[in-house]
C-alpha cells in the first residue's frame, strides 16, 4: 500500500474541495484532493442546465437558512462574488447576469471546472480520483486509508457535499465523519425540491403538466415571487423550490396567482364584466389552467350576475390558494441538503471544529443552505477559501 505524508488531505473534489485546495496550496501547503468520481465537479457540470449560475451579485447573510443564522457572515464577507468573477476575469472566461443578480458562464460549466482544476495543478495539489475512502482515524495526526493508498496528515477538510441527486455520487459519508468525531449534525432533509401533493387531491390539476405561471407563494413568514409550474405530482419551478427549503411537513402554502393585481379592482372589474367566468379568467391565464381551475364555474352566470360573495370567494381562490403538500419529490430531485455539521461546532472565520484540531467542513456538508440562484456557488468558494486560507 502507498503510504503518503502531506500537511492536509481533502475528501471532495467538488465546488468548496477543489477552491480549498488551490486555496491551501497557493500559501505553499502540501495538499492531497481525494474524490471518489472519475469525473470531476459533476455537480458544476449540471449545474444551470451545463451554464453554472455560478454565483449571485446579491449575496447576503438572509439569503440563507441553517440553524445559526449568522454564521455565514464572516465568510462570505472575505470571499465576495466579485472575487470570484475576477478569478474568471483572470482566465479570460466571460460571463453574464441573467436575472435577479444571478451570474452565468457564456462558455459552460466546464470552463468553471477547468479554470479550478488548472489553479489546483498550478499550486501543486495532488489531485486522485476514483479512490474510495476506507476508513478515517486520528492519533496524532489524522490516517486517511482509501483504495488509492494510506494517507498521513495535519488537517483533514471534509467538502463531500449533501444528499442531493445521488445519480452523481451524493452520499452521507460527510455526516458520518463529523458523528465519528463527536461532532453534531443538525436534522437532514431535501431543498430546493419539487413538492408532491395527495393523487386524490390533484387530479384535478394534474392534466396542467408543463404550465407555467408567475405566482407569489408563501409559507409562514417567508414568500417567493418567481414562475410556479404544474407538475403530473404537484409543484415545481423557481417559486416552489425556493419555498420548499423553509416547509415543513403538515405546512400549507398560500399561492397567489395575480399578485400584480388588487383584490378591489378586480372585484369592480367582475362586476363590470358580462364574460363567463372562464373567459374572464382567460384574460390572465392559459385557456388550459381557466377551464380547470374554473371547473367549479362552468354552469355560471356572466360574472355581473354573481352575487359578491360568489366573486370574493373566485377572488380569494385566485390569490390566496391554499393546498398543503403530502412530501417532496425527495433527494434524488432536490438541487441541495438543508441541514448539515452543526455550524456552533465549527470557528466560522476558519470552519475548523472547535474540538477537534485540524478537522474542517465546508459546502454543503455544512448546515448553511443558499436560496435558489447562484448562492450555493457562493457559499462552496466563501467556504472553501476560509478554510484554504486557514490550514
Amino acid at each position: 500500500m502507498t503510504i503518503r505524508d502531506t500537511d492536509v488531505v481533502m475528501i471532495g473534489a467538488g465546488a468548496a474541495g477543489l477552491m480549498c485546495a488551490a486555496t491551501a496550496a497557493r500559501r505553499g501547503r502540501k495538499v492531497v484532493l481525494l474524490d471518489h468520481s472519475y469525473k470531476l465537479a459533476e455537480k458544476i457540470r449540471i449545474s444551470g442546465g451545463g451554464r453554472c449560475n455560478f454565483t449571485n451579485l446579491q449575496v447576503k447573510p438572509e439569503n440563507y437558512l441553517s440553524a445559526n443564522p449568522h454564521f455565514c457572515r464572516s465568510a462570505l464577507a472575505r470571499f465576495t462574488p466579485q472575487h470570484f468573477m475576477a478569478m474568471l476575469d483572470a482566465y479570460g472566461i466571460r460571463y453574464h447576469e441573467k436575472k435577479l443578480g444571478q451570474m452565468f458562464c457564456d462558455e459552460g460549466s466546464e470552463a468553471i471546472i477547468r479554470m479550478l482544476h488548472a489553479e489546483c495543478e498550478q499550486y501543486g495539489v495532488t489531485l486522485v480520483q476514483g479512490c474510495e475512502i476506507n476508513d478515517v482515524s486520528r492519533s496524532e495526526r489524522f490516517v486517511v486509508r482509501a483504495s488509492c493508498g494510506e494517507i498521513r496528515s495535519d488537517a483533514l477538510v471534509v467538502a463531500t457535499g449533501g444528499l442531493s441527486i445521488p445519480k452523481i455520487g451524493a452520499t452521507p459519508f460527510g455526516y458520518r465523519i463529523a458523528q465519528q468525531f463527536g461532532v453534531p449534525v443538525t436534522k437532514l432533509k431535501a431543498g430546493l425540491v419539487p413538492l408532491s401533493f395527495h393523487p386524490d387531491e390533484w387530479s384535478p390539476y394534474s392534466a396542467l403538466s408543463g404550465v407555467s405561471l408567475d405566482a407569489e407563494v408563501r409559507c409562514g413568514k417567508q414568500c417567493f415571487r418567481e414562475n410556479l409550474l404544474f407538475t403530473h405530482r404537484g409543484l415545481s419551478g423557481p417559486s416552489i423550490l425556493q419555498i420548499s427549503s423553509y416547509w415543513e411537513q403538515g405546512q400549507p402554502l398560500q399561492i397567489n396567482l395575480l399578485p400584480d393585481h388588487d383584490a378591489s379592482d378586480l372585484l369592480s372589474a367582475m362586476r363590470e364584466s358580462n364574460k363567463l367566468p372562464v373567459n374572464f379568467l382567460v384574460q390572465f391565464f392559459p385557456r388550459r389552467f381557466a377551464e380547470i381551475f374554473g371547473a367549479d364555474w362552468t354552469q355560471s352566470p356572466a360574472m355581473s350576475q354573481l352575487p359578491d360573495k360568489t366573486l370574493l370567494s373566485i377572488i380569494r381562490r385566485l390569490q390566496d390558494w391554499r393546498i398543503t403538500p403530502t412530501g417532496t419529490l425527495g433527494y434524488a430531485k432536490a438541487e441541495v441538503t438543508c441541514g448539515g455539521v452543526d455550524t456552533r461546532a465549527l470557528s466560522s472565520k476558519t470552519m475548523q471544529a472547535n474540538e477537534v484540531p485540524g478537522l474542517y467542513f465546508i459546502g454543503e456538508v455544512v448546515d448553511v443552505t443558499g436560496q435558489l440562484g447562484g448562492y450555493n456557488f457562493q457559499w462552496a468558494w466563501a467556504s472553501g477559501h476560509a478554510a484554504g486560507e486557514a490550514l
